[in-house]
């Protein structure tokens, strides 16, 4: 399908993003693109869940960095956790993520090679024509992770959850162990794929646990 026939359709997007001035600049140039388009906005995650089943859109263009709800504070975690459930829930709608954070979408990469629908990532570095040209992959139902790629790493869910549990709730690996009913031998399993992943190996007076926390905040596997 070309890219005008596309600009012509009545498309039904839903942009989400919490910094009104990047919203009303995003909207301006989609409203260019897409004269014929119906769009609405929102502003946090749980407003777009809202959106989402009310306005049933084909396109969602959202930032990754957002709050859940107003007055709260915008994470990361949280559009990724709204981007989990989006795919879970609505298998075949086409994203579009718009994020200066797209690096942490590597936790989500077996989520994302499964989604049925459009699948592509614009940097907010990116020119407009290059994000218009991502949100119109997106319509066409294209996947277009190339950025993601370029981080480079492969990180299996347990082994993701290990680092959730150690540095954003605190645990130590035997209540990491029961939380993942697996046995503390397993956890340091995990903990030596994981860090041969992220290159993290023994020096001398090194903490190996700071040093896997700074890497993995790097490729964006923690906020």
């Amino acid at each position: 399908m070309s890219h005008d026939s596309l600009s012509a359709q009545k498309h039904k997007i839903l942009v989400i993003d919490d910094h009104e001035l990047i919203l009303d600049g995003t909207l301006n140039v989609l409203k260019q693109q897409y004269p014929e388009a119906e769009i609405l906005t929102a502003q946090t995650a749980r407003e777009a869940i809202e959106q989402v089943e009310n306005f049933q859109p084909d396109l969602v263009v959202m930032d990754l960095s957002i709050p859940e709800t107003l007055g709260m504070t915008a994470q990361t975690n949280t559009g990724i956790q709204l981007l989990q459930k989006l795919m879970k829930q609505y298998p075949t709608l086409n994203l579009t993520v718009q994020s200066s954070y797209v690096n942490a979408l590597v936790r989500l990469k077996h989520e994302i090679d499964a989604h049925q629908g459009g699948f592509t990532i614009a940097d907010k570095s990116i020119s407009e024509h290059e994000m218009l040209m991502r949100v119109n992959w997106a319509l066409q139902r294209i996947t277009h992770t190339k950025d993601l790629k370029k981080i480079g790493i492969e990180i299996k869910p347990e082994w993701l959850e290990v680092l959730k549990l150690a540095f954003e709730e605190g645990l130590q690996d035997r209540a990491i162990a029961k939380r993942m009913n697996v046995s503390e031998r397993m956890v340091r399993h995990y903990w030596t794929k994981v860090q041969d992943v992220l290159e993290v190996y023994p020096e001398d007076d090194k903490n190996l646990r700071v040093l896997t926390l700074k890497r993995a905040r790097e490729k964006g596997l923690l906020d």
